[in-house]
């Protein structure tokens, strides 16, 4: 294969990241893939929440909230803080919400 624009690959060499950050990266869009994930995310952004506000606010059954939420807490997306026996999510940080509104904003063009 002939190579057109050398100088132009090696500008995109340099810019490349490392195998494991690309699979990390893959992991992140992984979340946004699910539109339960986004709802999860949607709630959180507003509050932080337990397992069961989230399962009533979804009308879902905790389990089914539960295993989302462990996806999203895999991946960082989410942290937990314990209070007693019960256990309250929010989003990590504002970069989740800036991809959410990223997405929100590109389908309403």
């Amino acid at each position: 294969m002939k190579i057109m624009d050398e100088e132009a690959l090696e500008k995109c060499r340099r810019h490349m990241v490392s195998e494991q950050e690309y699979d990390d990266m893959s992991l992140i869009f992984d979340m946004f893939s699910d539109s339960t994930r986004l709802k999860i995310m949607s709630a959180l952004f507003v509050s932080e929440l337990c397992v069961g506000d989230l399962a009533a606010l979804l009308e879902m059954s905790t389990s089914a909230v539960s295993h989302q939420l462990a996806s999203l807490k895999k991946t960082k997306m989410v942290r937990t803080r314990k209070r007693g026996r019960m256990v309250y999510y929010s989003m990590a940080d504002d970069h989740i919400k800036n991809i959410y509104r990223m997405a929100y904003e590109h389908i309403h063009e």
